[in-house]
């Protein structure tokens, strides 16, 4: 199965956001960064991942495909709106074991606060 997550500069929940920000897929499936507005990126956000999982990082402003083999939590930043809160979550199949220390990871105050909702739909 495949997702589509549009980068946009303004859409749910502000600006500079990922429509849908959270998304649950299974092991195998595949995620699709759209670039709907340009000058944004997909990147994987370090300790936000299950323990063997590979980083990623698309280009910006281009579309590209992530497939995602490992279950658990992924958390994502568009590089250049981090700061923004520009953040996403992937739950790859269910009851993700990284949940606490994806909880964990630091961000800065927009990011954080962007976190919190994502976070409460983890089954």
């Amino acid at each position: 199965m495949e997702v589509s997550i549009k980068t946009l500069n303004s859409g749910p929940g502000g600006m500079m956001v990922f429509d849908p920000a959270f998304v649950k897929i299974q092991p195998g499936d595949t995620v699709r960064f759209v670039p709907t507005d340009k000058g944004h990126n997909a990147e994987l956000i370090k300790g936000m991942a299950p323990e063997g999982a590979p980083a990623f990082k698309t280009v910006v402003g281009k579309e590209e495909t992530v497939t995602f083999d490992k279950p658990g939590l992924y958390g994502f930043k568009c590089s250049p709106h981090y700061i923004m809160g520009m953040v996403g979550l992937i739950e790859v199949g269910d009851k993700p074991e990284n949940l606490e220390a994806a909880k964990a990871v630091q961000h800065g105050k927009l990011a954080a606060k962007r976190f919190e909702p994502l976070f409460e739909k983890v089954q």
